[in-house]
């Protein structure tokens, strides 16, 4: 194999290939990530790991979808090593240890909701290319289901540990909910973190802030359908928050705001003395060497060109990205005014750090 001198010399050819060989690999996992997506949306993980290994036939009568494109779907998943084939019997088979990690049963675990991103950051990337080039970012308006997703994936977590095992890493907040204080979500998206709270906790109430009219709606319509009169939602910038309250939570959000220094401050100036700032963001360092063995790394920076940063950029903010870290969040805190910030992880939410900030 040939291959064209570089600035330092000629290349090592073992090393070439092993790294095509690696790029190759990136593609098809790519394709298999997009699989797995459709995998998902369509509950074929759902009704595989139900099945005995079953046809294509079986398998597409059981979940409802057309035979022809399940059957080229499980070709897909077959060769990417997420099912096992029978070439006899032409049978497919989920493995009880892959439905660990793509099925609902899986819980936080369930990484397979998690490939949609994929695909939404695919809706996008001529417009991300433009930006490359020209400058500015991508609004807010080119993901219309980045909130639903956002919804689905923190689902997972805060169904099962918002109430027993996040909200106690504060001392004695489960017991100040439950006496009764006051409560606001910044960011809340589609809201479903104060419905998660105000009905484990009937004696306070909560509130949540969001700039999409069609997240606040969400919100609302949950609340209501669950009937929680102790949950409200405003359309309102994170920067214009007024009042006073006991908690305040940001879950994975601080980092995308057009201002996310002037947020803070609002939030500092907003709380009750005695109050609590609970903010979940993602789990990466500031300094980029620091990310190189990340679990999640490169799925991080994907995250941020595609979203993160060019959605505040575009709106003429900070685009902080993956610049947010542990260590760029602690400064921002505390200039913010919050003196006492503690950090802590939850096990089962290996993508963010919990910060428990105090102004006192």
């Amino acid at each position: 194999m040939s291959s064209p001198a570089t600035q330092t010399g000629q290349p090592d050819l073992a090393k070439q290939e092993a790294f095509a060989a690696e790029v190759v690999d990136v593609l098809n996992k790519g394709a298999v990530a997009l699989l797995t997506s459709v995998g998902h949306q369509t509950g074929l993980f759902e009704t595989m790991a139900v099945l005995p290994p079953s046809t294509s036939g079986d398998i597409a009568d059981a979940a409802g979808l057309d035979e022809r494109y399940v059957r080229e779907w499980l070709g897909g998943m077959v060769v990417g090593g997420f099912l096992e084939y029978e070439p006899r019997r032409r049978t497919y088979r989920l493995p009880p240890e892959h439905a660990a990690s793509l099925t609902a049963a899986a819980g936080p675990d369930n990484l397979a909701g998690m490939m949609q991103y994929v695909g939404l950051m695919g809706e996008v990337e001529q417009q991300v290319v433009h930006a490359f080039r020209e400058g500015g970012g991508v609004p807010y308006s080119a993901y219309p289901r980045f909130q639903a997703l956002q919804a689905e994936e923190t689902a997972r977590v805060y169904d099962r540990g918002l109430v027993d095992t996040i909200v106690p890493l504060v001392p004695g907040l489960t017991e100040r909910l439950r006496s009764g204080i006051e409560a606001l979500d910044v960011g809340t998206g589609q809201g479903h973190a104060p419905v998660v709270l105000g009905e484990a906790f009937p004696a306070s109430t909560f509130h949540g802030v969001d700039q999409s009219e069609s997240g606040v709606a969400a919100g609302r319509a949950e609340a209501a359908a669950r009937g929680l009169r102790n949950v409200t939602y405003a359309v309102l910038d994170s920067t214009e928050i007024d009042g006073a309250y006991d908690l305040i939570t940001a879950f994975d959000v601080i980092h995308d705001l057009a201002k996310p220094a002037r947020t803070l401050a609002v939030i500092a100036k907003s709380l009750r003395r005695g109050g609590v700032f609970l903010m979940a963001d993602i789990e990466a360092s500031s300094n980029l060497e620091d990310n190189t063995g990340h679990p999640f790394g490169p799925a991080l920076y994907g995250f941020s060109v595609f979203y993160c940063m060019t959605t505040s950029l575009g709106t003429g903010g900070a685009g902080l990205g993956t610049l947010w870290g542990r260590q760029t969040a602690l400064r921002m805190l505390a200039e913010a005014g919050f003196g006492h910030v503690d950090v802590r992880t939850v096990e089962g939410d290996p993508l963010n750090v919990y910060y428990l900030a105090a102004t006192g």
